[in-house]
């Protein structure tokens, strides 16, 4: 059985010789790579993750397949909003900022609409996903 470091690290090394594109379980869904720093450790991490493109930002979701606490990487961007992400074939600085509210609920929902698991996962826990919005720096 693998880990998810070692899933991770399969979907991560696909991702990067197929310019963008991920076969399995992220088959057909828009996928970025999320590079970070831990929180406490200080050390480099890059997360697989699916995205929503809206109006020129990437907005990413903590929902960790349902799971009932916050992935790791959403506590690291509270404490490092600054970090990278690849997206296709390009690598970008962006600043990661929660969404809130009606703002929230907005992408939340269209997230859902588009990858039906989203919906799914909150069925499996009573916690509310934060939702991340990535903006490219430089722009506004």
């Amino acid at each position: 059985m693998s880990t998810p470091v070692d899933f991770n690290a399969q979907v991560i090394d696909e991702f990067r010789a197929n310019g963008g594109q991920v076969g399995g379980m992220l088959a057909g869904m828009p996928v970025l790579l999320l590079h970070h720093t831990g929180a406490q450790s200080g050390k480099e991490y890059v997360n697989p993750l699916a995205y929503l493109e809206d109006d020129g930002r990437y907005v990413i979701f903590a929902s960790a397949a349902g799971a009932p606490k916050h992935p790791g990487w959403c506590h690291n961007l509270k404490a490092n909003p600054d970090v990278r992400i690849e997206v296709g074939t390009q690598t970008l600085d962006v600043h990661a900022q929660e969404a809130t509210g009606s703002e929230r609920d907005r992408l939340y929902a269209i997230q859902s609409q588009q990858i039906p698991q989203f919906a799914e996962y909150e069925q499996k826990t009573d916690r509310v996903f934060p939702v991340i919005v990535l903006q490219p720096v430089g722009s506004s």
